[in-house]
């Protein structure tokens, strides 16, 4: 989905400066952005540390317990790291568990340290409100049905320096949903964790509860960012990384 042109508290020295250049328009706030490319700097290094953890055990279970000797609900058929996982192949990848372990564990604290800046910035500056969240005749079938036709048609209509209702939802389901249950889920594994807080597993159903619901969401998470790269692309890569880059971009006349 393409960014949106928008100024708040929080950015008003680069509203400032970029009223001083003809044609020039803020996009995003230096909260905004600076939040933005940790989150996805350190997102891409949790799915390739996350996707060599999966490998020393492709298999995924419901409930506490979840080894060779039990059923999986569902597995991913590549071979793993591990000779003892059985995968159907007769051979086996290298193990990269260790480093990637200690790592994942490392990146997902830099995205809980700014997801929470992001949520401050946005609560204190009005961001959600006046940015995320749809009024009411946003939230109509017939109107939310006429952008989603219109996305699959890549034809982008209204004011571009606002978030379409189908943006608002999007970003709204990230940010409230999607990005906290990873926390949640990841945190869910830990047995440091949940010998303090058992309730944050019990909650889930059982340790292998939450790592399926911690793979099933970051399928999701991956799927929202090749679809946001992607309208990226289409609605104009140059201006709209410059918008996310220095905070403001030329408009066409």
């Amino acid at each position: 989905m393409p960014d949106s042109v928008y100024a708040s508290e929080f950015g008003a020295s680069s509203a400032t400066q970029a009223a001083k250049v003809p044609g020039a328009a803020v996009r995003h706030t230096v909260s905004v952005r600076v939040t933005h490319w940790v989150v996805a700097l350190s997102f891409l290094a949790l799915l390739v540390t996350g996707i060599e953890i999966v490998i020393s055990h492709p298999r995924f279970y419901w409930g506490e317990e979840g080894n060779v000797n039990i059923p999986p609900l569902f597995s991913i058929p590549i071979p793993a790291s591990r000779a003892s996982v059985p995968t159907g192949f007769n051979y086996t990848l290298p193990d990269q568990n260790g480093w990637s372990r200690s790592l994942h564990f490392q990146t997902a604290w830099v995205v809980v340290a700014a997801g929470l800046w992001y949520v401050l910035a946005g609560l204190l500056s009005g961001h959600f409100r006046r940015n995320l969240l749809p009024s009411c005749a946003d939230l109509s079938p017939a109107k939310l049905a006429k952008v989603f036709v219109n996305h699959l048609r890549f034809r982008f209509e209204g004011d571009p320096h606002t978030y379409n209702p189908l943006q608002r939802l999007a970003y709204l389901l990230v940010v409230i949903v999607a990005f906290p249950l990873i926390i949640w889920t990841g945190l869910a594994m830990s047995p440091a964790v949940t010998s303090t807080f058992p309730f944050l597993v019990n909650v889930l159903g059982g340790h292998q509860s939450a790592r399926t619901l911690h793979f099933i969401d970051t399928l999701f998470l991956a799927l929202f960012l090749v679809v946001h790269v992607l309208m990226v692309c289409v609605t104009g890569f140059r201006n709209r990384m410059s918008g996310m880059i220095t905070g403001k971009s030329v408009e066409k006349s």
